[in-house]
């Protein structure tokens, strides 16, 4: 079973990394994985262990745990915020006493209070001694839980640095450490927040209240109490409460906070609409037909939510290296303060602040904050403008795509058809055509069946339909008033029909065409035609200036439609005639000669080639449950268009995460190596290698929410 906590002072990775190892090492629990952004811990355990015993076992760690449901959200805008919380204003008093020292030391030194054996003790040395305390009172709590744990955690080498400091007497570097380290924390507590700001930035996009009719009654109520099925009544400028359908009236509505389209969406009676997008300047009467907690909305807020805890291939080896390196630095300050006094009669006191120094660089939260900052950064800025990626990881593999495929119907088409032509075969009429074809597609769902029965209107009334079978890939039949009637390919025929050269001739222009009739003796020829979407070949454009190798398409269409399809759009290479496991072989044909290949498709019919993609693209994915679930990445609107915005991003984010860890890792073992040679002293530790570099990797990681589209 699985059960959620919120923890309160999960605020880093370090954090959550520590209570996801002790709650793995427990019998019972199979696994665990936290989130600072959201400072949610999921937890997957047998039935047999309580979700007390868990709780009790991350207090034990010093973190506040409270199971989901059990309390209100918590709220980043809700709280004080990383720079006016309790833990800042001790931060901001060790500044000010701190500074206090400095001015001491510099014009009123002051006696000596107390001469030790290996430091003495000034009244200037009081004011640093506070600011080492008070700053390091952030730190004390925490790390001595971790020395009970037997945990190398930051708390615990921040704690035995500060202290350390002060008993060898070097009480500014104590104050110096204390505070400097802080602020550090502040500034990845800040970004955290930044990142869990920008998330409940989209989820207050869900509106709190609607206007139900009941008993013929307009009545406001809570957005969460309308049920399906119900009406309310949608005024200029108000929120649309829930997925549905309009009943009356028209408007346009805004549905960038779901589709990120710029540019309003005009909305009559039929048309669907979604939760949490605004309404215009018309009136509208709206049936329910998902409730708020079942809307596009919530979907898509719940995927965010899950997509902050997918980790990218790189977190996995920032992890990793962390579990090596800290352990690694920690013994090598152990050895640094031992060997030289030990072995060579080195001055103690010299190489025990060297020894200091290390613990200090052995703390990982730059590194592991790096990538973190950068995927949530990414993912939100994303969803705010229509794409839905759904974990760091395809995040990170987007960035590495060089081959794009494409479904040809409904996603580089608009997949809407209409019939353009009918060609009677062997003194059959065209209303005859019309009439067995449409007989037999009026139980099928497919767009081009209903295309067909459109044009036919009621051409095929009073027949009667037995045995109706869909063939996939191929087409329908069905036995009409008793005689075996096909709808489709060649091969769903038995003999190799070709209509008189009518099925070459429409092909060749960019049409559909299908047989009809008989299996044994076609009787007539339907064309239908599917306009190509007016941005699909600027959006292909983009795609090849933005970097993609090949764009290819894969299409069950015929090849000569396929074709004149893809001459039009600028295609690259085009398989046609494929059945869906078809595409799917032929995605793993593009993975073993192009390396990484993304598929874009509607996310139903293109099932198994989407999962067999390094990364899946759903088109139009806004309501379909299908594409949000099964796609890695959802095009929430209809526009191709976000496809280069997609690459450009992954691309950003890609860069921006091996920029973050490879100047964490090198300014950490860089700082590491001078320190045995006393190039390195402890502020410069705390202010480049944590503070500097926290706020350097957090800034670099921020860049990413400016690119638009």
């Amino acid at each position: 079973m699985k059960t959620t906590f919120r923890i309160e002072g999960m605020d880093c990775p370090s954090c959550a990394q520590k209570i996801q190892d002790r709650l793995r090492g427990l019998d019972g629990i199979e696994e665990a994985v936290g989130n600072p952004i959201s400072r949610r811990l999921r937890v997957h355990h047998d039935p047999g262990v309580e979700p007390a015993r868990i709780r009790e076992e991350i207090e034990r760690l010093g973190y506040g745990a409270v199971e989901r449901g059990a309390a209100p959200p918590d709220r980043a805008a809700d709280r004080p915020g990383a720079w006016r919380e309790p833990a800042a204003i001790r931060t901001w008093a060790s500044v000010g006493l701190f500074a206090v020292g400095l001015l001491t030391r510099w014009w009123i030194p002051g006696p000596t209070l107390l001469e030790g054996p290996i430091a003495s003790l000034r009244a200037a040395d009081l004011w640093f001694v506070a600011s080492a305390l008070i700053g390091g009172w952030n730190f004390f709590p925490k790390g001595l839980r971790a020395a009970r744990a037997l945990s190398l955690d930051m708390n615990f080498l921040m704690t035995v640095a500060i202290l350390g400091a002060i008993a060898v007497g070097e009480y500014l570097e104590a104050g110096a450490i204390a505070f400097l380290f802080a602020i550090a924390e502040r500034l990845e507590n800040y970004s955290v927040d930044r990142a869990r700001r920008s998330i409940e930035a989209l989820m207050d996009r869900k509106p709190d209240t609607a206007t139900v009719v009941r008993e013929g009654r307009e009545t406001t109520v809570p957005a969460d109490e309308i049920e399906e099925g119900e009406v309310v009544v949608v005024r200029p400028g108000e929120r649309i409460p829930a997925d549905g359908t309009v009943l009356d009236g028209a408007s346009a509505v805004d549905q960038a906070p779901i589709t990120g389209e710029s540019v309003p969406v005009e909305k009559a009676v039929g048309d669907e609409v979604y939760a949490g997008t605004v309404n215009g300047e018309g009136w509208l009467r709206v049936r329910v037909d998902h409730p708020i907690d079942d809307s596009t909305f919530a979907r898509i807020v719940r995927l965010i939510e899950e997509a902050e805890s997918t980790r990218a291939p790189i977190e996995r080896f920032v992890e990793r290296f962390a579990r090596w390196y800290t352990p690694a630095v920690t013994a090598a300050a152990i050895l640094v303060v031992a060997v030289p006094p030990a072995l060579f009669g080195a001055a103690f006191v010299p190489w025990f602040v060297r020894g200091l120094t290390l613990l200090v660089i052995a703390c990982p939260c730059a590194l592991v904050i790096s990538t973190p900052v950068a995927v949530v950064s990414g993912i939100t800025a994303a969803a705010k403008n229509g794409v839905l990626i759904k974990g760091g990881a395809h995040l990170e593999r987007m960035g590495e795509v060089e081959v794009i495929a494409f479904d040809k119907t409904g996603t580089l088409t608009a997949g809407r058809f209409e019939v353009t032509d009918v060609v009677p075969l062997d003194g059959t009429t065209e209303e005859e055509v019309l009439a067995l074809a449409s007989a037999v597609e009026a139980r099928s769902e497919h767009p081009i069946a209903k295309a067909i029965v459109h044009a036919a209107g009621s051409r095929e009334a009073g027949r009667r339909v037995e045995a109706f079978e869909s063939v996939r890939g191929r087409g329908v039949r069905a036995a009409v008033d008793g005689r075996a009637i096909a709808v489709g390919r060649p091969e769903l025929f038995e003999v190799p029909a070709t209509g008189n050269g009518a099925l070459e001739r429409l092909r060749s222009e960019g049409k559909t065409a299908l047989l009809v009739g008989p299996p044994d003796a076609p009787v007539g020829v339907i064309a239908v035609a599917d306009r190509e979407r007016p941005e699909a070949a600027r959006a292909i454009a983009r795609l090849k200036r933005a970097g993609v190798d090949r764009v290819v398409m894969l299409t069950g269409d015929h090849r000569e439609t396929a074709g004149a399809v893809a001459a039009a759009l600028g295609v690259d290479e085009v398989e046609a005639e494929l059945l869906p496991a078809e595409k799917l072989e032929r995605i793993e044909a593009l993975k073993a000669r192009y390396g990484a290949v993304a598929m874009v498709g509607d996310g139903v019919n293109d099932g198994p080639a989407l999962a067999a993609a390094d990364v899946g693209i759903a088109m139009g994915a806004a309501g379909s449950d299908v594409a949000l679930e099964t796609a890695d990445v959802a095009l929430l609107g209809d526009d191709l268009d976000r496809l280069a915005y997609l690459y450009r991003l992954s691309h950003a984010g890609r860069g921006v995460i091996r920029q973050n860890v490879a100047a964490s890792i090198l300014v950490k073992l860089a700082l590491a190596t001078g320190v045995p040679l006393g190039w390195v002293s402890l502020i410069v530790a705390v202010v480049v290698g944590d503070m500097g570099t926290s706020l350097a990797v957090t800034g670099n990681a921020l860049r990413l929410a400016r690119l638009e589209p």
